[in-house]
């Protein structure tokens, strides 16, 4: 069985991180179910292990936290929906390139459900969606921005911190940072996308594929 949590209200960071850890140890010991947590951030940006300083550009506008996951900065705060993955890969392989990979398909099965698609590319972590009707890139590529990010840590096989994705944030609040250090290419939301979409709507979709993406737990 998953537990599914939602929180209503803004959860602080330090009171998510120190809930992830507790709830991920428990998982490996055998006392606690895994968990998915679905939740908003006030806005603050988050420092992952392979954060570059210089990609802090307005270190004083929100508060800046230290985070244990892979990656980069990211920013989390109202309107984008946070959903922590507290998963036993003990019972789900051993595989974290395949972990990750879920993680990918299921954002990208969630924003099917609203008729986006998301891409994945190579050497960019997180979910992209193409912008044809923006000017292309120098290279005259499409332009492209991101719509949500992806970053975990694993202990005893146990992940913990997860996936972001935009839903109705306000864009202006990634201005202080480069986005997971890729500073050619910007940042969306369904609604900057023209989708009258709110958080429920996300977390339907994201509860109905998640089966799809994941698969059940083999118990040993």
């Amino acid at each position: 069985m998953v537990e599914w949590i939602t929180s209503e209200g803004l959860v602080p960071y330090e009171e998510a991180v120190a809930f992830m850890e507790a709830r991920a140890e428990a998982i490996a010991r055998g006392e606690a179910e895994e968990c998915l947590w679905l939740l908003e951030h006030p806005p603050l940006y988050t420092a992952g292990t392979s954060a570059r300083i210089e990609d802090l550009t307005d270190p004083d506008r929100f508060p800046v936290h230290s985070s244990k996951r892979g990656g980069q900065y990211t920013y989390h705060g109202p309107g984008q929906r946070v959903v922590y993955v507290m998963l036993d890969l003990n019972t789900r392989g051993k595989d974290v390139r395949r972990f990750v990979q879920q993680l990918e398909r299921w954002v990208i099965l969630a924003l099917e459900e609203f008729n986006i698609t998301g891409h994945i590319r190579e050497g960019r972590v997180g979910v992209w969606v193409e912008r044809p009707e923006k000017p292309r890139t120098a290279t005259g590529a499409l332009t492209e921005d991101k719509i949500a990010a992806i970053g975990i840590r694993l202990r005893k096989w146990v992940s913990f911190h997860g996936i972001s994705i935009n839903v109705e944030p306000d864009l202006s609040h990634f201005d202080g940072i480069v986005p997971c250090g890729i500073s050619e290419h910007g940042v969306t939301s369904l609604v900057d996308l023209g989708l009258p979409v709110t958080l429920p709507d996300v977390d339907v979709a994201l509860k109905r594929s998640f089966e799809l993406a994941f698969g059940p737990a083999l118990r040993g």
